[in-house]
């Protein structure tokens, strides 16, 4: 997708129990570089020594050979960021680490904790100081006042206070925690490196590194990973598996598993279902590099329409929904992609596109295929109308930037100018992962959790 709208939150790595932890780690973060591209950091070390680098940029323009090399140490963890709850300031990038009862801990953090602003302002009331605006400070604040010395008691009471979707690293001492909350919306991987055990947000990083997939660790879990190997424990007995469908739509990178579905092969259905639902009589069939060409794949090969690369992507230039203003942002929408003519002109299209949040970049789109001489253009949405904010992580948070909030299909196809709009429908969508549970709030404004003030404030904004 090339939407100038849908940001996701961070991608985690952590390994434990490996000699060179922290390169690892850099491997690991450089495979999850697609669910973050603003910062990154690893802290590693062991045997209560520890040390972190962080900073703004790609993972390896803030990681060279000699700061890797400083890294000293058999357990590391890692996050890229794209800030949701917080903004970009410096003081927000992870991991976060901290000092306390003779413990160090070191956090990471993917997701978005909805009753925040009410738990920090209660710590608040109550003495804490805060060092960054990020949601993820939370749980050290709340740790670091439970009365228990054992992580895992001190976990069970902290976790359960917090609302919304979170996949944790944590380390602690020499010890690593991987937790996850208890609707699953945020995937969280385990696997096995010779004596090492490695999680991370994406299967895609256990491959870079070498490791072999176990399991995912399982909504509302805590994850223990000692010397002596791994165990487990449950922060909730109330437990579901709703993992984010966008996760499987556009976030996840198409090598990636979660509960089982691989991501390409999601995609690649949901090309199919919506050729069955959206028919159209054209020429050739085209995906919007990159999480579009397989659902373009599978319409095309549903629809027996040859599929076609009419759309090329500049690589050099990192997803648009990245850069930080909407200027830049437009600009790199206009040196990402560029039409082939030969390809293109004269053919009636079947342009594919994963999602539309604001719709701008679309219309773009729309244009350059027509100035290459496409005779006609028929869109095709493989996932249906985004209608309501997330609350989960995923940076669309109020009605107002959400094009299909406030305008209709009829619409919003004379704005861009083709012969044809039209979206999967939710039925098809639950048909791509038919033993599974999915959140699909952003469809259906239907939440998992309470929402505390923040469908209030997207209400305002609608």
């Amino acid at each position: 997708m090339i939407q100038t709208g849908m940001r996701e939150e961070c991608g985690v790595f952590g390994i434990h129990h490996h000699h060179d932890a922290a390169n690892m780690a850099f491997y690991g973060l450089h495979a999850l570089q697609h669910r973050g591209q603003e910062a990154c950091g690893i802290m590693a070390g062991e045997q209560g020594e520890y040390d972190i680098h962080k900073g703004p940029g790609l993972v390896h323009q803030v990681f060279t050979d000699n700061i890797l090399q400083k890294l000293k140490g058999s357990i590391a963890i890692g996050h890229v960021r794209y800030s949701v709850t917080g903004g970009t300031h410096s003081h927000n990038i992870q991991p976060f680490i901290f000092n306390y009862r003779n413990k160090t801990f070191g956090l990471c953090h993917n997701g978005n904790i909805v009753n925040y602003r009410e738990l920090k302002r209660d710590l608040e009331e109550h003495g804490s100081i805060f060092h960054s605006s990020s949601d993820s400070e939370l749980i050290a604040h709340m740790m670091s006042r439970d009365v228990y010395d054992n992580p895992i008691t001190s976990l069970k009471r902290v976790l359960v206070e917090l609302v919304g979707a979170f996949a944790f690293i944590i380390m602690v001492n020499d010890e690593l925690y991987a937790v996850r909350d208890k609707n699953g919306l945020r995937p969280l991987s385990i696997g096995k490196l010779d004596d090492s055990y490695v999680v991370a947000s994406e299967t895609c990083a256990l491959d870079a590194v070498g490791a072999t997939f176990i399991r995912d660790v399982e909504p509302g879990e805590i994850v223990r990973i000692h010397r002596y190997g791994i165990s487990s424990d449950y922060f909730s007995e109330e437990r579901t598996e709703s993992l984010c469908t966008m996760e499987y739509i556009y976030f996840a990178r198409p090598d990636s598993d979660m509960g089982g579905v691989n991501a390409h092969e999601f995609r690649k259905l949901s090309g199919k279902k919506l050729a069955q639902e959206h028919p159209v009589d054209a020429d050739i069939v085209m995906g919007i590099p990159d999480s579009s060409l397989s659902a373009a794949i599978g319409y095309a090969e549903e629809s027996h329409i040859p599929y076609e690369v009419g759309l090329i992507k500049n690589k050099y230039i990192g997803r648009t929904f990245i850069e930080p203003s909407k200027h830049l942002r437009d600009r790199a929408v206009l040196l990402k992609l560029a039409a082939i003519r030969k390809v293109v002109k004269g053919k009636r299209l079947v342009l594919i596109d994963d999602s539309i949040v604001r719709g701008t970049t679309l219309k773009r789109i729309t244009r350059l295929l027509q100035d290459a001489g496409a005779k006609e253009i028929h869109v095709r949405i493989a996932s249906p109308q985004i209608t309501h904010p997330c609350f989960y992580g995923v940076d669309i948070s109020n009605f107002a930037e959400l094009v299909m909030a406030h305008t209709s299909k009829e619409a919003l196809r004379d704005f861009y100018g083709v012969e044809s709009l039209e979206f999967m429908s939710l039925d098809s969508l639950a048909q791509c992962t038919p033993n599974r549970h999915l959140c699909t709030g952003c469809f259906t404004g239907e939440y998992l959790t309470e929402t505390f003030t923040r469908l209030e404030e997207a209400s305002a904004q609608r």
